[in-house]
């Protein structure tokens, strides 16, 4: 078990604006791959395929691994971030038509991991 993060981004464009908002969102991967504690941040789309027969109402996916949840609420606040959701999520004119934004733990309810440290 772990202390690490994951978070799952999704995101739906408006009509005729997918390939337009999947391009803003790859220009966020530089930067941020470059945070401390930033494991993974991996822009996808979703792809047919005979092997996988599922459907989403958001086709556009960030997956996140990051070190701790301090180092991925530093990430949640840094301008660029919160520029992106300000002006594509939540501004008329913006390319999301909606997004869902949910973070997970690899620990069951009450693991009782010794803290280090401390």
């Amino acid at each position: 078990m772990s202390s690490k993060v994951y978070c799952l981004a999704q995101f739906r464009a408006k009509p005729g604006q997918q390939d337009a908002l999947f391009r803003v969102l790859q220009a966020l991967e530089p930067d941020t791959l470059r945070e401390d504690g930033c494991v993974q941040y991996t822009v996808t789309r979703m792809v047919e395929s005979e092997f996988a027969g599922g459907t989403s109402d958001y086709p556009i996916v960030f997956n996140e691994i990051w070190a701790n949840h301090d180092v991925f609420a530093a990430h949640c606040q840094r301008s660029a971030i919160q520029q992106f959701f300000e002006q594509q999520c939540l501004a008329e004119d913006g390319l999301a038509e909606a997004w869902n934004v949910t973070v997970y733990s690899d620990e069951p309810n009450n693991f009782d991991a010794p803290k280090l440290g401390g």
